[in-house]
């Protein structure tokens, strides 16, 4: 009886290490994120030095959002 209990949690070890040893990769590709990179850079580089980003008009306490 007891023999058995222990194959059933060895079982069972052996089950759970397994399905925590999965391993999911996601791809990005390469030539994308490159541009979106440099999109991105483009656009932080063109602010002028001492330019302030453009921000929304403050709205008044009348004003709902």
């Amino acid at each position: 009886m007891q023999n058995r209990l222990v194959g059933w949690i060895g079982t069972g070890v052996a089950g759970l290490t397994l399905a925590g040893c999965v391993t999911i990769n996601i791809y990005f590709p390469a030539a994308e994120a490159e541009k979106a990179a440099d999109k991105i850079i483009d656009q932080v580089w063109q602010l002028k030095p001492g330019a302030k980003p453009a921000t929304p008009p403050a709205q008044t306490k009348g004003e709902a959002k």
